[in-house]
């Protein structure tokens, strides 16, 4: 729980110190994905398996997009997706701190 008497740059303290702590960082979802090749007779596309791969779907100015990821840097970028989402998370707790900090800030000038 914030302190009761947060005040916003306190809030802004918080946030740039929370902040440091994550990297990496990234938005979108991570897939693993199974597709067919362009070989004749291949035995794991005869067999339905496919081919895995994993790859990286988000939106970049409002167009999805999505990005080949080798199997060796899947782990780091579900880290840099993880990531992402505490990312979220803070910025939503600090919005909210923030306006308790502000509106406590107002009520102490108006007390004045």
């Amino acid at each position: 729980m914030p302190p009761k008497d947060e005040t916003p740059e306190q809030v802004k303290e918080w946030l740039q110190m929370a902040l440091r702590k994550i990297w990496p960082i990234a938005e979108g979802s991570l897939s693993l994905r199974k597709g067919s090749c362009i070989r004749k007779s291949c035995k794991a596309c005869e067999r339905g398996i496919g081919h895995p791969s994993y790859a990286l779907y988000g939106r970049h100015a409002g167009k999805r997009f999505s990005i080949y990821v080798p199997d060796e840097l899947a782990p780091e970028i579900e880290k840099a997706l993880e990531n992402g989402r505490r990312f979220q998370a803070l910025m939503n707790e600090a919005g909210i701190r923030y306006l308790h900090a502000l509106k406590r800030r107002a009520t102490v000038k108006l007390r004045a």
